[in-house]
Parts: structure tokens; C-alpha cells; sequence
């Protein structure tokens, strides 16, 4: 069977030989003196995103009024995770806890790059991406920032940090 993109976005798929992959890739990457591992994972991330929003958007404007669903939506649909989210506005800080990240399922005693650093490319990609076709001058933009805890470092969950900006390309 050949499948389009388009028709691959609309599936149900497992993560499981993403998430192997991301670490067999991350253990070459390091055997390699690889040195910009993370930059390279978000990168990735950013990629599916540019990819991806052919496909999908959760939707056409995102704002402060929508931002949280937004997120959710994105979490839900392309990760099927389960997430809590906190926005600090005095920091322009988003914190999203994924208790179910698909990339980072086990701890790895190897691993020093979480997986779900594609997760920090691929949805402030996706974000951005919206806002930047939007004429919306409220609109928002994400930037990547910091895998505070992984689940494939031994966390408990996954919490992502990300930058926001209102209004402008950061």
C-alpha cells in the first residue's frame, strides 16, 4: 500500500519505532562527537512541523485566548498525550507537563538528550508557523526553551518549556 502524507496524518500510528529510533540515533550522534544534539533533535521537530501543518492545523489564528487549547490540541492529536499547561506571563514562560510523552516512555541510563526535545521543535514550529500566516497582530509566537524533566531521564513525566511572543517572529 502507498499512503500519502495526507493520508498517513489522518492515521492512528504507534511511536514506538520513532522513539527507538531517536535513541539508536542519539547513541550514534554521541559515538560520533556529534556536539549539537539537541539543536539537531529540535531541528527535527521543526521539520515535521513544516511538514505536517500542510496536512493539519488544530487552527487558522493562535492567540492568548486560544493558546492553551491550541497546545492541547496539538499534544492530543499528533502525540496522543495527556498534558497539564501553565502560562507565566511575567517570564513569557509556557510549561507543558506531558504525562504521557510518546518519545521519552523509559528511562535510558545512557541517554542525556531527551526525545521530546522534537516535541519542543515540533509544536513551537507548528505554532509559529500558524501565526506567521495569520494577520493576527496578536498573534503568537513559540520558541523552543528547555526540557526541564523527562521520563527518559528518569522524571517522573516530561515538562516542556517554551518562549512565547505576542504580536512578532522571535
Amino acid at each position: 500500500m502507498n499512503y500519502s502524507r495526507k493520508d498517513l496524518v489522518q492515521t492512528d500510528a504507534t511511536m514506538n519505532q520513532m522513539r527507538n529510533s531517536i535513541y539508536i540515533l542519539e547513541r550514534f550522534m554521541e559515538k560520533n562527537g556529534v556536539l549539537d544534539l539537541k539543536e539537531r533533535l529540535r531541528k527535527m521537530g521543526l521539520n515535521i512541523a513544516k511538514t505536517y501543518i500542510r496536512y493539519w492545523k488544530p487552527t487558522n489564528v493562535v492567540t492568548s485566548s486560544n493558546l492553551k487549547d491550541v497546545i492541547t490540541t496539538i499534544y492530543q492529536k499528533v502525540l496522543n498525550s495527556s498534558t497539564s499547561i501553565e502560562i507565566d506571563d511575567t517570564e513569557n514562560l509556557i510549561r507543558v507537563q506531558d504525562y504521557r510523552c510518546a518519545l521519552c516512555k523509559y528511562h535510558y541510563d545512557d541517554i542525556e538528550i531527551a526525545g521530546c526535545e522534537i516535541t519542543l521543535g515540533m509544536v513551537s514550529g507548528i505554532i509559529s508557523l500558524i501565526s506567521k500566516e495569520s494577520s493576527d497582530p496578536s498573534s503568537i509566537f513559540l520558541e523552543p526553551y528547555e526540557v526541564k524533566e523527562s521520563r527518559a531521564l528518569g522524571n517522573k513525566t516530561c515538562i516542556q518549556l517554551y518562549k512565547y511572543e505576542i504580536g512578532r517572529k522571535l
